[in-house]
């Protein structure tokens, strides 16, 4: 009799608590151990409603689809179309996000605008200003101010084709960016005006804003010093989105960018990461529905960020309403960013013992910020960075993106569409709860939509 509970017992010791599980206790033993938070890259590691939650009713009996072989699907975007003299003219709608140099090697910058050359597509600068690297390299060059001002340079903004003001990023809304000493080299230094070595951690608001009346003011100035010839973006990391945009679109902007939490960063604290801000798939509808309340739906362009991986995840924002979409996380996945191989002199390279030198394991990684990225694309380091070469990156990118595009068209066919700028919400069902919720659309089978329908 005695040995059932002592069985219980041990049983009953293993089994692990909800609430403080293993992820849990090591993070409590470790605030324990040093009273520091975790700083990281990436994005949000925990599962959020996304737009793996939606699905496309295609084309059948009701609708036809469009042969693939012989109709053709238009993916040309303009963006910037409200008061800029030179908008921007792309082949397909899907934009490489703002990476600056210093969380990426001026090697990656380079691969980027290659890539986005040979797509028909821009690039983004970034914070801490351009490179000539990145400059000759993209043709289509969107220049970000950002609340730091580090490396911001007139002469570079007239350089550009577009500018971006940022006023918050999808992974850390409210909070300034960081870049640690290990990364800060000479040359970053002086772009930034910053001593080697040492941590930079910016502004996480604009030095000369009080309040949103200033960025009237700031858009003017912008526009001013480029002659009214390049379009104005503003950037706001997804929180209270539908007032962020309407205020964007109050100041003058020609095209509002909305980041999602799921969007990544170099680094970053890990509370941010995972507890601010609200998922792609909310901050997307909300945003939208601001445009379409103030009736400058298709006037003001819209682009979206933030955990955009797929085909099937551009087909569908386009269609709850984005213009285009901006990708950072995966096109440094494309690079080779947790990947056991690196590639150099045309040859592979295993880099899983630099991996293992981190404490961590291709797949796992999320040390951007150490500088000491074993495949040569967010670092400093003038040995590592040499793991990357330019003309592959560029051509792993440019795969990349057109693997995008042609599932994004052959969505759109599917759907009877021969523009892919007509899909539209009417094409898309949700198999959550909560995705219906937020996209605000009906439940997969059904025509109820969550707090718009009545009982289902």
């Amino acid at each position: 009799m005695m040995n059932k509970p002592v069985e219980l017992g041990k049983r009953i010791q293993r089994e692990e608590s909800a609430g403080y599980d293993r992820t849990v206790l090591d993070y409590i033993h470790n605030a324990a151990a040093h009273g520091l938070y975790e700083i990281r890259g990436l994005g949000a590691k925990r599962r959020l409603p996304h737009f793996d939650d939606l699905v496309f009713l295609a084309a059948s009996g009701s609708r036809y689809p469009l042969e693939g072989y012989r109709e053709k699907c238009t993916t040309k975007t303009v963006l910037g179309t409200r008061y800029a003299k030179k908008p921007i003219e792309l082949d397909i709608p899907i934009t490489f996000a703002g990476m600056s140099f210093g969380s990426l090697s001026a090697r990656v910058k380079e691969s980027l605008g290659r890539a986005a050359t040979e797509l028909g597509t821009s690039t983004t600068t970034g914070d801490g200003g351009m490179t000539p690297e990145e400059r000759q390299s993209s043709r289509q060059l969107v220049y970000q101010c950002l609340p730091s001002r580090y490396g911001f340079n007139p002469d570079d903004v007239r350089k550009a084709n577009a500018i971006e003001m940022v006023i918050g990023q999808g992974a850390k809304p409210g909070g300034g960016g960081m870049l640690l000493g290990q990364k800060v080299n000479p040359r970053v230094a002086k772009m930034r005006t910053l001593p080697e070595g040492v941590d930079q951690r910016s502004a996480c608001r604009h030095p000369d804003w009080t309040g949103p009346d200033d960025l009237v003011i700031k858009i003017h100035e912008l526009r001013e010093i480029t002659d009214w010839q390049i379009p104005i973006y503003v950037k706001v990391g997804a929180t209270r989105t539908n007032h962020d945009v309407k205020l964007a679109v109050h100041a003058g902007a020609d095209v509002v960018v909305v980041d999602g939490m799921q969007g990544g960063t170099a680094a970053t604290q890990s509370v941010f990461i995972e507890h601010v801000g609200i998922p792609t798939l909310a901050a997307l509808r909300q945003a939208v529905d601001a445009l379409e309340e103030m009736d400058m739906r298709g006037k003001v362009q819209l682009v979206i960020s933030g955990g955009i991986r797929s085909g099937a995840d551009v087909a569908k924002a386009l269609a709850m309403g984005a213009d285009a979409v901006s990708i950072g996380q995966g096109a440094l996945m494309a690079l080779g960013c947790n990947n056991d191989t690196y590639w150099k002199d045309g040859s592979n390279w295993s880099a899983e013992a630099d991996y293992a030198r981190l404490g961590t394991a291709p797949g796992y990684c999320h040390h951007c910020h150490t500088g000491k990225c074993p495949v040569g694309i967010t670092t400093q380091d003038a040995e590592l960075e040499q793991r990357l070469d330019p003309t592959v990156g560029a051509r792993r990118l440019k795969n990349y993106f057109k693997t995008l595009n042609m599932e994004l068209t052959t969505i759109a066919r599917a759907c009877g569409k021969s523009n892919v700028h007509h899909l539209e919400r009417e094409d898309l069902v949700a198999l959550t709860l909560e995705a219906a919720a937020m996209a605000r659309l009906p439940l997969a089978g059904t025509s109820w939509i969550p707090g718009v329908s009545g009982p289902l």
